[in-house]
């Protein structure tokens, strides 16, 4: 049966309808078409972004293309495109869906559009110290056009599948947390920079990573019903590799390879097999390791040996893809209005004198960067920005049209009602970093404001929550509810019957989620970033999930365990990533406070740092006085804990009796005994601190467990094989 075209259908009755609907169910039948377009600039030189100013390039390294993928089921159609671009606008992109859908059949919202992301493509959207190059967006809006429009006329009966690999070795989290006492200056010369990309170069000045990585490599591959590849729509994590201009970077070799790999039944009157690299969320992430000492961080790879890396672990997991053709399709799709981060009356004003006094030239610095995005977002106030989602029968795709934190990315795949979810960020616009709220406080490039980094404090979970939404739509189901699996040391914890129990596995604050059963909920404060990799993965979760913590950057968690009394016992994991030769205390990581109002008195559990280097360090009082066994002062453990490593630590109160314990030793590392009259305490505990806020954590906590009452040696074995 021919298709009858889709805007005669909409002129037909309701009846016709009907009757159309079910003669194209009866037929229906999935196809898919692939096509690689050029788009390299005719005319040369041309303007490049990515960097902090502008630059022209007049050489070609490699070609740029489009490549594109048109679905079909018999009554949905929609297109897939991703470009050789660093960012492309909204408006660009909506006038080249506009063109596609007089060129094709295929709606303009049924068309996603996304850039790579390379560093070394012309420029067609606006962004710090360059301009969109005028020459190439036309050019480029027409070409995009014509791969929808070529890989349409490509379609044939297709079957797909779905596979991931694992690539840990080729991603990494670039920005990372400064200490407190590192803190940089922001472009407009205030102290806000506790967070920033690179900063793990150096060990000294900080105290771990920002957030998670997301190492899956991610396939959606589409063959002929006789088993030839038509396309392989792959998606991973990793910023670009850098190269030199104009270039399409690693993207642009991973999919020649796909190509050369998988096309060789191509010909014979088929259409070329199109092998395709989507970026991930991948605005916190680049390639190089900071995790490890400075002479492994360059092992020496190239971008070739990269991209071929990449190649081979795509393949075989495309070697594992099992493929079915009864699929269907489904798209949707959201506009959101968005305000802009404007400056205040007196940046603005400091912002306008410098542009002033530039004239009509481009920004020669930094300064002169961020004081005209200054005088622009005010311009501009707000913008408009779109979010998409899409299913291929169990499949489904999710947007973003930012540089998305991995964090982000994760959030969407673990509560997308389908396992099977790929997200592709930098499509249908190119509108800056959307950093989680948390983040902003840590401050770095990646929250300055400007066109490239300018969205509302809550973009995020706005972006993320209609993601999720427009999930729920295409797959006519509710997302999932994300819990962490419960491995042996997980369930030992429960085991023993705790009050409260935080795994510090929240994907955002301010809830911290009890999983004890007793609905304790704790709260995070500010300076608290989420989902980071955690103790013991193999004991705490199944198979092979990753076990999550919280990395605690100045911030606090709080909570209220009532009548505890003197007789309780705390078990939790503890991380630090603050050097032992920068101050005192290294950090408290847990306070129990009387409530007499005059200030931190009570118990304190923390590592010591230039008086008692890497030591445990329990406190009674407020350590302004007392004998250090005895009375308000400190008890001094025995062993040096290495930095950046994971340890499980007990506190036992016994009335006047403390007893310490280490990573499940039966000897305790501290015993002290109180005076009698010391046992009055709060309700309120604080995890990462004091009431004080004087040397608070930095560092990663996890596995918080508090007891209403004293755990046996027995017991606190148990809580650490």
């Amino acid at each position: 049966m021919r298709m009858i075209p889709r805007m005669l259908r909409c002129r037909l009755t309701v009846c016709c309808l009907t009757i159309v609907a079910l003669a194209d169910t009866a037929s229906a039948e999935f196809r898919a078409g692939a096509a690689i377009v050029d788009v390299t600039p005719e005319a040369l030189p041309v303007l490049v972004n990515g960097g902090m100013l502008s630059r022209s390039i007049g050489t070609v390294k490699t070609r740029l293309h489009a490549r594109a993928i048109v679905l079909d089921d018999g009554n949905e159609r929609l297109a897939v495109v991703v470009v050789d671009s660093c960012m492309m606008p909204r408006p660009l992109l909506d006038d080249a869906k506009a063109l596609a859908a007089t060129r094709t059949e295929i709606a303009a919202d049924h068309m996603l559009i996304s850039a790579t992301h390379t560093h070394s493509a012309p420029s067609s959207l606006s962004c710090l110290g360059t301009e969109a190059d005028a020459n190439y967006v036309p050019y480029l809006r027409v070409k995009l056009a014509e791969a929808i429009a070529a890989a349409e006329a490509n379609l044939e009966p297709a079957q797909v599948g779905w596979a991931v690999g694992d690539a840990p070795e080729y991603t990494a989290l670039r920005r990372w947390i400064r200490r407190p006492d590192r803190i940089a200056n922001d472009p407009f010369g205030n102290p806000t920079v506790r967070a920033n990309m690179h900063a793990g170069a150096n060990w000294d000045d900080v105290t771990g990573e920002s957030g998670p990585e997301d190492p899956a490599l991610s396939l959606i591959a589409f063959q002929s019903v006789a088993g030839r590849p038509i396309a392989v729509l792959a998606n991973f994590s990793m910023h670009y590799f850098s190269d030199q201009a104009l270039s399409a970077d690693y993207f642009g070799l991973f999919s020649e390879g796909l190509q050369q790999h998988l096309g060789s039944g191509s010909g014979d009157g088929h259409p070329p097999f199109v092998g395709i690299m989507s970026h991930g969320c991948s605005g916190d992430i680049w390639r190089r390791d900071y995790t490890k000492p400075p002479a492994e961080r360059d092992d020496g790879r190239t971008i070739g040996s990269f991209a071929d890396g990449l190649l081979k672990i795509a393949l075989d997991a495309y070697a594992t893809i099992a493929f079915k053709s009864d699929v269907d399709l489904a798209m949707a799709e959201t506009r959101l209005r968005l305000n802009y981060r404007v400056p205040d009356e007196q940046r603005l004003e400091w912002a306008q004198g410098v542009v002033d006094a530039m004239g009509d030239r481009p920004p020669q610095d930094t300064t002169e960067v961020y004081a005209r995005e200054q005088v622009i977002l005010h311009e501009r106030q707000a913008t408009e920005i779109v979010v998409q989602a899409l299913r291929i029968g169990d499949i489904a795709i999710a947007t973003t049209p930012n540089e998305t934190y991995a964090l982000t990315g994760l959030k969407l795949k673990l509560q997308s009602p389908l396992r099977q979810t790929m997200v592709i960020e930098l499509a249908n616009g190119g509108d800056g970093y959307i950093p989680p709220p948390e983040q902003h406080f840590l401050g770095g490039y990646n929250t300055w404001p400007a066109r490239s980094a300018g969205l509302e404090v809550t973009a995020e979970p706005k972006i993320t929550e209609s993601a999720l939404e427009l999930l729920e739509q295409v797959a006519a189901h509710p997302r999932r509810t994300y819990q962490q699996s419960r491995g042996p040391l997980a369930h030992a914890i429960l085991k023993a019957r705790p009050v409260a129990y935080w795994r510090l596995d929240d994907f955002a604050a301010p809830r911290a989620a009890d999983s004890s059963g007793h609905h304790r909920d704790a709260i995070y404060e500010t300076g608290v970033v989420f989902f980071l990799e955690g103790p013991r993965s193999d004991l705490f979760c199944e198979a092979d999930e990753t076990n999550r913590a919280a990395h605690f950057a100045g911030g606090r968690l709080r909570a209220r365990v009532a009548e505890l009394g003197d007789q309780y016992s705390v078990s939790l994991w503890f991380w630090n990533g603050m050097p032992t030769d920068a101050r005192d205390i290294a950090g408290w990581m847990f306070s129990r406070e009387r409530d007499h109002g005059l200030g931190p008195e009570g118990d304190h559990l923390g590592l010591g740092g230039t008086t008692h280097p890497g030591k445990l360090v329990f406190l009674h009082g407020d350590g302004n006085s007392g004998d250090p066994q005895h009375g308000d002062g400190q008890s001094v453990g025995r062993t040096e804990i290495e930095r950046w490593t994971w340890n499980h630590v007990v506190l036992v109160r016994d009335g006047q009796a403390v007893r310490v314990y280490l990573n499940g030793r039966s000897d305790p590392e501290i015993e002290v005994t109180l005076p009698a009259e010391s046992s009055s305490a709060t309700d309120e505990s604080f995890f990462g601190g004091r009431s004080d806020n004087q040397s608070n954590w930095e560092g990663r906590l996890d596995e918080i467990a508090v007891f209403d009452r004293p755990l046996s040696v027995k017991e606190v074995t148990a809580l650490s094989d």
